[in-house]
């Protein structure tokens, strides 16, 4: 059995991966301003990040689905 902070930080990996896969994929389709710049600060980094989270929030609602209804009875 994984602990929780193991869970969260796993969970939190799988997260970046897909969400920086599913950004950089879709990178040549972006318009330029949503485009991120390596070293600077600029809104295709807050792009980025949105992906991440989206990715996150479905990883969550995926697992938390499977725990709901290993748990319920009959």
């Amino acid at each position: 059995m994984v602990s929780r902070s193991a869970a969260n930080f796993l969970q939190a990996l799988a997260a970046v991966l897909a969400g920086n896969a599913a950004y950089f994929l879709l990178l040549p389709r972006l318009p330029q301003p949503l485009r991120h710049v390596p070293f600077q600060i600029d809104l295709g980094l807050a792009v980025d990040a949105a992906f991440c989270l989206v990715a996150l929030a479905l990883i969550k609602a995926v697992i938390g689905r499977k725990d709901d209804s290993g748990s319920r009875k009959p």
